[in-house]
């Protein structure tokens, strides 16, 4: 059994090394390709894409996934991981090999549609590659088989089990209070964020936001940080980690939530047990559970009074004269207030951002929506969820890579994120003594080190909300967001 187990291992691992090295050649393609890389670049991705597909899906890795899986001698971990296998060449198999291709080099494709689409601030240039994606997508649904909406089963690659009527609820019971809650912080005197908002020279900023994520915690051996069109965070191992940013020198916000954001997810990705490589106890639990990473790190610790007392001296030291007050700092990187772009809107309207996409994506996928019609139907949607006109399409509905990508289904694990990390975090400020005056002290040590344990390690052992039971003592529980929200807000807004 030993014997099985190694081979197992070593086909993982093999078929891994494809993909990360598929991985190595998207992170170029996002940072320092030049232009003329295009079509070459497209065809190394879809080759290596179809090689590692067939390798996972092959007969011979079936038949050693189903000896392995009814198979005694085997310790937890390692019958995890086979079962998750199992679980995964199941869905994969579905897919043929051909298509699998095809996906690649449309998404390769796509991607360069899009910048230039941004570029020229014309979503017509970028409309005939998603229309493409979108139809294939749609196959993708049908290879992969679901119930009830097809939407369901892209949403099951990025969260397992999630269905269309689960997050129809789930949005339906979070929307009403967050709309009552801004209902009534906007009654009140809007905080002060111009310190926010002047000249920034780009050199700083890069200085400052490697200084943030050394800070955090990362391992500066084992990860770097670059600039692309839109922030993200890939690796190749969890002792490789790359992060990108993007500097806009009249906003401090946007690089540096960039930062923290991205840092969230690369911490996770430098935590997952590296013996465990190509493995799925080595992956990640699921895409909700890695943005309750980004988002903690982001809001719940990033956004908050202590974070940025312990860093007043440091922020001070390259932004000298010009931020006043921690106290008056900490109000206005917290303002709240309907904006266009979702990665630098507040954490309340963030919800809204998301609702809209998620909107978008389902009735795409549903067949209830052309491809043709996404900016008129993105303008209705701002207008009628946040109240604001949506003046380009740059800043309307070319903002997100995500749909050149083909990660149809992603959006909204970024709300489900919000909610874990909310929860994760007062779970930790509640077990952790010193918590509060380390970060006041700029020392987050002991943060890392509960979510090392308690999320980090386990890989993909546990389905997210089994994981948030394992972390907290209970599965997801939205009030818990809305509790926390409520209460800082209303704290910064000055009433009860």
């Amino acid at each position: 059994m030993p014997d099985l187990y190694a081979q197992y291992v070593e086909k993982l691992q093999r078929v891994a090394d494809l993909r990360y090295s598929a991985a190595v050649l998207q992170w170029d393609q996002e940072t320092y390709m030049p232009p003329k890389g295009e079509g070459a670049r497209a065809r190394q991705l879809a080759t290596l894409s179809e090689l590692a597909h067939e390798r996972f899906t092959g007969e011979e890795m079936g038949a050693l996934l189903r000896s392995l899986g009814g198979a005694n001698g085997l310790n937890p971990c390692e019958a995890r991981n086979v079962a998750l296998s199992l679980e995964d060449y199941t869905r994969e198999q579905k897919l043929p090999s051909d298509f699998v291709r095809t996906l690649s080099a449309a998404t390769s494709a796509a991607f360069q549609a899009w910048i230039a689409s941004r570029e020229a601030n014309d979503f017509s240039v970028f409309a005939p590659h998603l229309d493409k994606l979108v139809t294939l997508k749609r196959q993708e649904a049908d290879l992969k088989g679901y119930e009830g909406h097809p939407y369901n089963a892209l949403l099951n690659d990025y969260e397992k089990g999630a269905t269309v009527a689960w997050l129809d609820g789930l949005f339906g019971a979070l929307t009403a209070p967050l709309k009552a809650l801004l209902d009534e912080i906007g009654r009140a005197p809007q905080v002060d964020s111009r310190a926010l908002h002047g000249h920034f020279p780009k050199a700083q900023q890069w200085s400052w936001g490697l200084d943030l994520l050394h800070r955090m915690g990362l391992d500066k051996t084992a990860f770097r940080q670059d600039l692309s069109e839109h922030p993200f965070t890939t690796n190749f191992a969890s002792t490789d980690v790359r992060v990108t940013t993007r500097i806009s020198e009249t906003d401090f916000t946007s690089m540096t939530w960039s930062c923290i954001h991205e840092g969230g997810h690369a911490l996770y990705e430098q935590g997952l047990p590296a013996e465990e490589y190509g493995l799925p106890l080595g992956e990640p639990c699921s895409l909700s559970i890695h943005e309750s990473q980004s988002r903690l790190w982001e809001n719940n610790l990033g956004r908050s009074l202590a974070f940025w007392e312990g860093l007043w001296p440091v922020l001070t030291s390259y932004f000298p004269g010009t931020f006043g007050s921690a106290e008056t700092f900490y109000k206005g990187i917290n303002r709240v207030e309907p904006s266009l772009i979702r990665t630098e809107a507040d954490e309340l309207t963030y919800h809204f951002h998301i609702l809209i996409r998620y909107e978008l994506e389902k009735a795409l996928i549903g067949g209830t929506l052309s491809v043709r019609d996404i900016p008129e139907y993105w303008a209705a949607s701002y207008h009628k969820y946040l109240g604001l006109k949506v003046p380009d399409d740059r800043r309307g509905c070319l903002q997100d890579v995500h749909w050149s990508h083909g990660s149809f289904g992603y959006f909204p694990t970024y709300t489900l994120g919000s909610l874990y990390a909310a929860q994760l975090f007062k779970a930790c400020v509640r077990e952790t003594p010193g918590l509060d005056a380390g970060i006041r002290a700029g020392d987050y040590s002991l943060l890392l080190k509960w979510l090392r344990e308690k999320i980090h390690r386990h890989g993909r052992f546990f389905l997210s909300n089994d994981l948030c039971k394992e972390a907290t003592g209970e599965g997801l529980d939205a009030e818990v967001f809305l509790a926390y929200a409520r209460d800082k807000y209303r704290d910064i807004y000055g009433h009860a």
